[in-house]
Formats: structure tokens, C-alpha cells, sequence
């Protein structure tokens, strides 16, 4: 057993804290690993919030993460102690039909027990005060050492810098992955983002790589302008600015309507102005953003009738363990970006900092 910090959650709607935990020895098919860095997502903050209704607390969160393989349970033949991981929060196990299926990325092998918060065996490799502590999306990289299951770890080149590649484990992968697998953005094309956080802008960085000719940024917050067009925004709108809703403006502004949108937010109503603003005929909207539990899209029949496309996609539809350790070569080739990603890089200890920043658009 390992003793290390961990940030966490004891209940919904409070801070993070930082306490001793014990970290178990992995199980069979499992793999403990040294957590060197992480990055925080509005995923967590969704479940800290109480909002989720796969949280359960006290629950270690965090799912963007990098570290270094400690020690490997019986029967794990993929990593050995010393490898270079990103953990997985979408696993891939190769044999279940969604694994053989070239249509989805959705390994369904540890689904339910990794929603319950737990080990694939049904129990937890976390103790804080002498009470067990849940797993968080299999991942839960906001302690110092975790363990996951070895189908949800890819091994990536050592070379990589952890705190920077930790970002590819959820939202650099998922908006990128958006823009090239799930809409397959054509050369030439005109797309429209709605939210530039850092999903919006892998979505930007992956349209602008598949050779969009018009890339269309919306945000209510114009502090996020510049940072857009760095990332290959050709323009960037405000909702806000227009009397009009913003799916009529974008209909009007690129004469019929943008070929592909996405909506990196999590809100049912722009998921709605995102669809509407794709071109009759042809248009496709992705939906990335995840909504609140229990809510519900809604748009006129019609919509979809004369041609319109409405998808989502999961971790940019990358199959994850064939995946991620490509992308990070990709990175390191400077094929694509993510040091650009970072805003701030604070000590483990200021977490609950990092997502008062996050809150704020920061």
C-alpha cells in the first residue's frame, strides 16, 4: 500500500481537499501509476457541482492525466513498471463488439463497474480516514498515485513532457477528434464553433489541419477572441451583439449556412442554434459538449428532414489505446499543438484555484 496526497471530494459542492490516502496494490489486469501530472476539466467539475448522476462521493476526480507505471498486477502484459502512460477514461479492451466495431470508440468492457466508481472487480483501491473512497471514470488522476485497469492505459513515447501531454487524455483529443473523425471536416469547407474553451479550440485546431477555408468562433467572452484566431479562427462572434438569434446571423453571414458546427458547451439551447445554423442539404452538426442530466435537445423536424445532420461524438472517436500514443507522437512532430493548451501551471495543492480559474474563463 501506497501513502501519498490526493485531492478530495468529499461531498457535492464543496472544495477538493487535499489529504493522505492509501493507494492499494493493482489486482490482476491492473496497473498503479506515479500520477505526474493533471489537467482539470469541466467534467469534474460537473460532478463536484452534484449535477451528475453517475456522482458518487467521497469520489478522487480527475481524468486528464500522465504519469509513470509503478508496479502491474497479475496478468498485465501491455506496460511494465518505468513506461510512460496517459490513463484512459474511454478504455479499449479489443474484444468487445464496440472494440471490432470500426464505427465507435465506446469500449463497453468496464462500463458499469467504472460508473459505480469502482475497480472492474467491484471494489476500490482508495481508503481516506478509514473510509473507502470511489474511482472517478476509471482514471481519477487527481492523486499523486492511482490505479486503473490495464485496457484503460496507453503507453506514449517517454520523450513526452507529462504535463503537457496529460491534456490529450480528454479535451485537446475529444474537439480535435471531432473535427476529423466525427464530422470528417472537407477541405474548403466553413465551420462554426460555438464555445472557445479548450475543447472549441482543438475543434478550431482540427478544422483549420483538414483545410476549412472559413472557421467561425462564437463566445459570449471576447477575452477568448484572440486566442481563437491563433488557433485558426478566420472570425469571432458574440451572440450578444445581434438582436437576431445567432443561427440566423451564421445562416445570413455565410450564405445559407456553415457546412459543419460544433457545440463545445454543454447547452441544449445552443446545441439547437448550432444545428440550425448548418446549410440545408448537406449541413452537420457535432455535438461535444455534455448537458446536464435530463435534459433534452429539441429542433424542428424539418430540420433534419431537408438534410441536416445531427451527430455527437465521445473522445473525438478515437479508438484510445491504438490512438493516444499517435497523437502524441503527432504533438512531438509539431503536427499539432498543445503547449498552446496551457494558460496557468500550479503546484498540486492550488487545485481548487485551478478551477476558480476555470470558472471564470480563465
Amino acid at each position: 500500500v501506497i501513502k501519498c496526497k490526493a485531492a478530495v471530494a468529499w461531498e457535492a459542492g464543496k472544495p477538493l481537499s487535499l489529504e493522505e490516502v492509501e493507494v492499494g496494490p493493482p489486482k490482476a489486469h491492473e496497473v498503479r501509476i506515479k500520477i505526474v501530472a493533471t489537467a482539470v476539466c469541466h467534467t469534474d467539475a460537473y460532478t463536484l457541482s452534484g449535477a451528475d448522476p453517475e456522482g458518487c462521493f467521497p469520489v478522487i476526480l480527475g481524468h486528464e492525466g500522465a504519469g509513470i507505471v509503478e508496479s502491474v498486477g497479475e496478468g498485465v502484459t501491455k506496460v511494465k513498471p518505468g513506461d510512460t502512460v496517459i490513463p484512459l477514461y474511454i478504455p479499449q479492451c479489443g474484444e468487445c463488439k464496440f472494440c471490432k466495431n470500426p464505427k465507435t470508440n465506446l469500449c463497453q468492457k468496464i462500463r458499469i463497474t467504472q460508473g459505480k466508481g469502482l475497480m472492474p472487480d467491484g471494489t476500490s483501491r482508495f481508503t481516506c480516514k478509514g473510509k473507502q473512497i470511489y474511482h472517478f471514470m476509471g482514471t481519477s488522476t487527481f492523486s499523486e498515485y492511482t490505479v486503473v485497469a490495464d485496457i484503460s492505459v496507453a503507453k506514449i513515447d517517454a520523450a513526452a513532457p507529462l504535463d503537457k501531454v496529460c491534456l490529450l487524455g480528454c479535451g485537446i483529443s475529444t474537439g480535435y477528434g471531432a473535427a476529423v473523425n466525427t464530422a470528417k471536416v472537407e477541405p474548403g469547407s466553413t465551420c462554426a464553433v460555438f464555445g472557445l474553451g479548450g475543447v472549441g479550440l482543438a475543434v478550431i485546431m482540427g478544422c483549420k489541419i483538414a483545410g476549412a477555408s472559413r472557421i467561425i468562433g462564437i463566445d459570449l467572452n471576447k477575452d477568448k477572441y484572440a486566442k481563437a484566431k491563433e488557433f485558426g479562427a478566420t472570425e469571432c462572434i458574440s451572440p450578444q451583439d445581434f438582436k437576431k438569434p445567432i443561427q440566423e446571423v451564421l445562416v445570413e453571414m455565410t450564405d445559407g449556412g456553415v457546412d459543419y458546427s460544433f457545440e463545445c458547451i454543454g447547452n441544449v439551447g445552443v446545441m439547437r442554434a448550432a444545428l440550425e445554423a448548418c446549410h440545408k442539404g448537406w449541413g452537420v452538426s457535432v455535438i461535444v459538449g455534455v448537458a446536464a442530466a435530463g435534459q433534452e435537445i429539441a429542433t424542428r423536424p424539418f430540420q433534419l428532414v431537408t438534410g441536416r445532420t445531427w451527430k455527437g461524438t465521445a473522445f473525438g472517436g478515437w479508438k484510445s489505446v491504438d490512438n493516444v500514443p499517435k497523437l502524441v507522437t503527432d504533438y512531438m512532430s509539431k503536427k499539432i499543438k498543445v503547449d498552446e493548451f496551457v494558460t496557468h501551471t500550479l503546484p498540486f495543492d492550488k487545485i481548487n484555484e485551478a478551477f476558480e480559474l476555470m470558472h471564470t474563463g480563465k
